[in-house]
C-alpha cells in the first residue's frame, strides 16, 4: 500500500483529499477516473489510510494501529470489493459486499470505506443496487469507485459522486522517478516515458519488462539493416516480428518512434529531442539517406498497417507489405 509521498504526480487530487479532511468536508462517494496503471488505487489507499488515521490529520501518521493495519491491507473497516467473474461486477457482488455489510457500524474506526476497483465492470443491475446505497448512505460510509471509463456509469450515479479525473503526469517527473528510484539509464527511461504518455504505472511496467527490451533490440536491429536486406530474407524478418504478434501495437509504436526520430534529426540535426538517443549514429545515417517524403511515406505505411491488422487482414501479408514499403523508401 502506498502513501502520498510515494505517488508521482496527481498533486491536485492529493491536495483535494487533504483539504476535505482538514475542513471536514469528506463526501460519501467518489469516482477516481483514469487509465489502467495511472495510480487510482494508490490514491484511494492513501486517502483511506488518512481517513482512518487515529491522529485525525490530513495525512496518515503511519504510526497508529489503523495506519499499520492499512499499510498491510488488513484494516477491518477498509473493504476492497472483489468480483468472481472476470469481466462483470454483478448485482450479487454489490449486495453481498456493500449493501448488506454497510448497515453494520465500523468495527474500530471512524469510517467504513469501500474501494471498488474496475468499477466500469458493474452491469446496470449492480449500478442500480449501488445507487440505493449512495442515495441514503449511513454517516460513516464512504464508497470509492475506481474506473478507466466513468462514462459507463448511470447519470444518477455520476450526479451523486465527486468525480476526480487523473491527469497525465509530466514526462520530466516520470523520467526523474525511473532514473532515481528504478535506476534506469536515461536512454531507456526516455523510451519508457515516450510510450507511457503520462501514465506512471505503465512507465514502471515497461522499464522492468524484459519482453519490451527484447522487442526494442530486435526492432532496432531490423530497422538498421533494412536497406541491405535481401528479398529472400524478408520472410525471415516477418517471422521474427510474428513472435511479437500479441504485442504488435507496442511493436508498431516503437517503429513509429524510430521514424519520428529520423524525421526530427533530419529537420534539426539535434540529438537532444530524440527518444532513441543511444542510436544517434544510425539515426543520422538514416536521416542522410532518406528524403522527407520517404520518411513520411514510411510513417503513413505504418498507420495503414495498423488499420489493416485491426480489420483482421492477414498478419504476415500486412507485415511483409509494410517492410517492403520501408525498404523501398
Amino acid at each position: 500500500m502506498a502513501v502520498y509521498e510515494e505517488i508521482v504526480g496527481h498533486e491536485q487530487i492529493i491536495e483535494y483529499f487533504k483539504g476535505a479532511i482538514k475542513t471536514d468536508k469528506v463526501s460519501h462517494a467518489y469516482i477516481l477516473n483514469g487509465e489502467d496503471y495511472a495510480g487510482k488505487m494508490m490514491l484511494a489507499d492513501s486517502f483511506a489510510m488518512a481517513l482512518q488515521c487515529e491522529k485525525g490529520g490530513p495525512e496518515p501518521c503511519l504510526e497508529c494501529q489503523c495506519c499499520k493495519q492499512s499499510l498491510h491491507r488488513n484494516e477491518p473497516d477498509i473493504i476492497y470489493v472483489s468480483h468472481e467473474k472476470p469481466n462483470t461486477l454483478g448485482v450479487d457482488d454489490i449486495r453481498r459486499q456493500i449493501n448488506d455489510d454497510i448497515v453494520l457500524k465500523p468495527y474500530s474506526s471512524r469510517y467504513k470505506i469501500y474501494i471498488v476497483d474496475e468499477a466500469e465492470k458493474m452491469n446496470e443491475q449492480a449500478q442500480n443496487a449501488l445507487l440505493k446505497t449512495i442515495e441514503e448512505p449511513p454517516e460513516y460510509a464512504i464508497i470509492m469507485l475506481l474506473t478507466n471509463n466513468a462514462e459507463t456509469f448511470l447519470p444518477t450515479i455520476l450526479s451523486r459522486c465527486v468525480r476526480l479525473d487523473l491527469k497525465a503526469v509530466s514526462d520530466e517527473k516520470i523520467k526523474k522517478f525511473l532514473m532515481k528510484e528504478k535506476e534506469i539509464p536515461d536512454y531507456r527511461a526516455d523510451l519508457c516515458v515516450a510510450f507511457a504518455q503520462g501514465n506512471v504505472g505503465k512507465a514502471i511496467r515497461l522499464s522492468g519488462s524484459e519482453r519490451f527490451n527484447e522487442m526494442r533490440d530486435q526492432l532496432l536491429q531490423l530497422m538498421k539493416r533494412m536497406d541491405d536486406i535481401e528479398p529472400y530474407e524478408m520472410s525471415m524478418a516477418v517471422k521474427q516480428i510474428s513472435e511479437y504478434k500479441l504485442n504488435i501495437s507496442d511493436y508498431f509504436d516503437l517503429m513509429m518512434v524510430w521514424f519520428r526520430d529520423i524525421l526530427l534529426y533530419k529537420a534539426s540535426a539535434d540529438a537532444n529531442g530524440l527518444v532513441f538517443k543511444d542510436q544517434v549514429y544510425d539515426i543520422k545515417k538514416q536521416a542522410d539517406k532518406r528524403s522527407y517524403e520517404g520518411i513520411e511515406y514510411c510513417i503513413e505505411s505504418l498507420k495503414k498497417a495498423k488499420a489493416r491488422l485491426r480489420a483482421n487482414v492477414n498478419f504476415d501479408l500486412t507485415i511483409e507489405m509494410l517492410l517492403w514499403n520501408i525498404k523501398e523508401n
